[in-house]
C-alpha cells in the first residue's frame, strides 16, 4: 500500500493554520515519517501507520522525506458531519479514557483498501469533491466503530474545554504558536477570566510572559546544548528567525548568534 502514489490528499474544511486542532483529524502517512509532539509527549509515525489527532487539542508535527517524498491522507471529522452520522446511526457514547492529543488506531485491514479507495476521486490539488466527501468520511467513520466501539465517546462528545489549572498548563504548553484567545478557550476560560487569572497566577500579561519564558527556553537551548537559532525558534512559537533574533536581543544584549560565538571562542 505505501508504494502507492496516492499522493497528499485532504478532506473536509482547510486546516487552521495555528498549532491548534479545532476538529478531530485522521491521518494516514503513505510516505516518509512524521514527528508529532502535543505538550506531553512525542511521536512517530512511519509509512502506513494511521492516528487521530483530537478536537481541542494543541499539536505539532515535523515531516521527514522518504526518497524525497513525503505523501499523507487527513480527513477532518467535524462536529457538524459528526452530529449528522450520529443521529443517522442512532449511535450511543461513553466516555472516552485517554487523554492523548494523538491517537493510535488499531491495526485494521479495511483501512489500506479505504486509503486506496479515495484515488479514483480527488483532483491534482489534492481534494476531493464535495459530493463525495462525506460519503468516503461516512464510510471511514464506520470502519473506525467498528473496530473500536469506544471511539464513540470520542466522536460525539460535543463539549468544550472544562476549566483546569492555568499555571500546569502554560508551563507545559508555551511553545505552541496560537493566539491568546486559544489558550483561554483551551483553560476554559473567557478571554477576561483567562487575563485575570493569568495576573494573579504569573504577575505578568500573557503575551509579555510567553515572550519572555520562550527565549529564556531559547537561551537554555543554545547555551547548554548547543542548539543553533535555526533549529529552535519555530518549535519555540517564533513564527521567524528574524524577529526572533530580535527579541533575544533586546531581551539578554547580544543575539543568537553572538551567544553561540561566545560558547566557541
Amino acid at each position: 500500500m505505501t508504494e502507492m502514489d496516492i499522493k497528499s490528499c485532504y478532506i473536509g474544511s482547510e486546516i487552521s493554520p495555528e498549532q491548534f486542532i479545532p476538529e478531530h483529524l485522521f491521518l494516514f502517512l503513505a510516505k516518509g515519517s512524521m514527528q508529532g509532539y502535543d505538550g506531553n509527549k512525542n511521536y512517530r509515525l512511519n509509512p502506513g501507520d494511521y492516528c487521530l489527532i483530537r478536537k481541542n487539542r494543541l499539536a505539532r508535527y515535523n515531516k521527514q522525506k522518504q526518497h524525497d517524498e513525503f505523501e499523507k491522507v487527513i480527513i477532518m471529522l467535524d462536529e457538524t458531519f459528526l452530529r449528522k452520522f450520529q443521529e443517522k446511526h442512532k449511535i450511543t457514547t461513553t466516555k472516552f479514557q485517554s487523554e492523548e492529543a494523538f491517537l493510535r488506531i488499531n491495526k485494521n485491514e479495511l483501512i489500506p483498501d479505504f486509503i486506496h479507495s479515495l484515488i479514483p476521486y480527488y483532483s491534482a490539488g489534492g481534494k476531493i469533491d464535495d459530493k463525495f466527501a462525506d460519503v468516503k468520511r461516512e464510510e471511514l467513520l464506520i470502519i473506525l466503530l467498528q473496530s473500536q466501539p469506544e471511539l464513540s465517546g470520542l466522536f460525539f462528545d460535543y463539549g468544550i474545554p472544562e476549566k483546569i489549572n492555568l499555571e500546569a498548563f502554560m508551563n507545559r504548553n508555551y511553545t505552541f504558536n496560537v493566539n491568546i484567545q486559544r489558550f483561554a478557550y483551551l483553560t476554559g476560560r473567557s478571554l477576561s477570566a483567562f487575563k485575570r487569572d493569568f495576573k494573579t497566577t504569573f504577575n505578568e500579561t500573557p503575551n509579555h510572559w510567553l515572550v519572555q519564558k520562550r527565549l529564556q527556553e531559547a537561551h537554555f537551548l543554545i547555551d547548554k546544548k548547543q542548539k543553533k537559532p535555526s533549529e529552535i525558534y519555530l518549535d519555540l512559537g517564533f513564527e521567524d528567525l528574524s524577529h526572533f533574533s530580535f527579541a533575544f536581543k533586546k531581551l539578554f544584549a547580544y543575539t543568537p548568534t553572538e551567544l553561540m560565538e561566545g560558547k566557541n571562542t
